[in-house]
């Protein structure tokens, strides 16, 4: 994999260190906005990247195959259009895009132009939570489940006071329903599917949702996603069987340790290694499906994205949340 990367904020900065160590992949390019080409150039320099530019032409005319797409949100289609439409591979940074009408464009587009197109959620991919999946028979009949991610945001300060960043901002797809409460999405739909019927319950200021709780609905039993950046709270999942019980205690996007505890006194317990190292499991897939050209697994894990994309974006407009994109 030849990547270029479009964007230069924090993300970047936490996955370059691991990126660059990485088989099968080499870093060619950074894409900067030109008040950013500095800090491009920086990490470009300390991380051995070849090439910088803030023209997206130039960009695409780098030696890359795939592109890495870690802007702001409402950025991330226009972004994934383009670079498909040159037959680019793409990663994007969650969430995909702003709502399921983009998501599904998207879709549309990778398959007409026989591109690969991955939603970054790194959930999906580790080891602990697929040993979650796998523990899930063993507790008999679902009972309850639930996933929880809250973080007070460093910008929810400046939003306090009036200052409206992007992680805030409805005119950029911001909120804590796109953001934290995503990798609970991820995290129930990826185990049980789409549910039957959902309800977000929102915390709403200036337009736009700082916490909330999404419930949905299965056959028997009830999903609860509670995701908060206006406050600190409880991280990690809770899985109620009939016949015991599977708990991870950090957040969905890192899952970490995974534990059983069965009614009968069996506990077991399982932990990959990877909850600081958690873009690692993700890349080796992307990287392993790109070689191989197995779109059945691309379009697989797309479609999961686009279910995601449909709760988000269905849930959050009957909450009274609308985003630009939805006009």
């Amino acid at each position: 994999m030849k990547l270029g990367i479009i964007g230069t904020g924090m993300i970047v900065s936490n996955f370059l260190p691991f990126l660059v160590k990485m088989d099968g992949l080499s870093v060619n390019a950074i894409l900067s906005t030109p008040r950013s080409v500095d800090k491009a150039k920086e990490l470009a320099g300390q991380y051995g990247i070849a090439n910088v530019t803030s023209d997206f032409d130039e960009f695409c005319g780098f030696d890359i195959d795939t592109v890495y797409v870690a802007v702001p949100n409402y950025m991330h289609f226009d972004y994934c259009k383009k670079a498909m439409e040159r037959k680019l591979n793409v990663i994007v940074e969650k969430p995909m895009v702003s709502n399921d009408t983009e998501a599904k464009a998207l879709r549309d587009i990778a398959v007409n132009n026989h591109c690969f197109l991955f939603e970054a959620i790194t959930t999906l991919y580790l080891g602990n939570y697929k040993k979650v999946k796998e523990w899930l028979p063993r507790i008999g009949t679902v009972k309850i489940a639930q996933s929880q991610y809250s973080q007070y945001s460093s910008r929810y300060n400046a939003f306090r006071a009036g200052e409206v960043l992007p992680a805030f901002d409805p005119a950029k797809a911001g909120g804590a329903l796109m953001d934290l409460n995503l990798y609970n999405i991820h995290y129930i739909m990826g185990l049980f599917g789409m549910p039957k019927s959902y309800k977000y319950y929102a915390n709403v200021e200036r337009g736009i949702d700082t916490s909330g709780t999404l419930i949905m609905e299965y056959d028997g039993f009830q999903a609860i996603c509670l995701a908060a950046k206006d406050s600190k709270g409880l991280r990690g999942s809770i899985i109620q069987g009939t016949d015991g019980v599977i708990k991870t205690d950090v957040s969905p996007n890192l899952v970490g340790k995974a534990v059983l505890e069965l009614n009968d006194g069996t506990v077991e317990e399982y932990d990959d290694g990877f909850t600081d190292k958690r873009m690692i499991p993700e890349f080796e897939a992307f990287i392993k499906a790109i070689n191989a050209e197995d779109y059945d697994f691309c379009y697989e894990m797309l479609d999961k994205s686009v279910a995601v994309a449909e709760v988000q974006t269905k849930a959050r407009q009957a909450a009274g949340i609308f985003f630009d994109a939805d006009k």
